[in-house]
């Protein structure tokens, strides 16, 4: 086993609405769908964004997608319209989801990068 970012098995996509952020988490490859399911908690996400204090942290699973949904509340200090800082929002909070640590089998982290280096040298 190996612990690395949760960036090495998952991309993301944000989308925020007024203080709610929005954060899919879509494996990169079929075999990490249960180290999503069990290591990508709302417990484990509210502790990440703790300094953002997010009054609730719920998880919508898509397996048929191998991805999660994360609707986060509160985090977004106000809005896009409200807030005076606007690295606060989606895209920047779900780089910040992807840092999570996650642990994962060597064979299954090798099979990721095989599938990501297919991708990256698709013609």
């Amino acid at each position: 086993m190996i612990t690395v970012p949760l960036h090495a098995i998952a991309h993301a996509r944000t989308g925020d609405k007024g203080n709610r952020l929005n954060v899919a988490v879509i494996a990169h490859h079929p075999d990490v769908w249960d180290v999503l399911v069990e290591q990508v908690t709302e417990e484990r996400v509210a502790a990440l964004l703790a300094h953002r204090r997010p009054s609730a942290v719920r998880r919508y699973l898509l397996p048929n997608l191998y991805a999660l949904n994360l609707v986060i509340d509160d985090v977004l200090e106000g809005g896009v319209n409200a807030a005076l800082n606007l690295d606060g929002h989606g895209k920047t909070l779900s780089f910040l989801v992807l840092t999570l640590p996650v642990t994962v089998a060597e064979d299954v982290l090798a099979t990721v990068r095989t599938t990501l280096d297919a991708r990256a040298h698709r013609p």
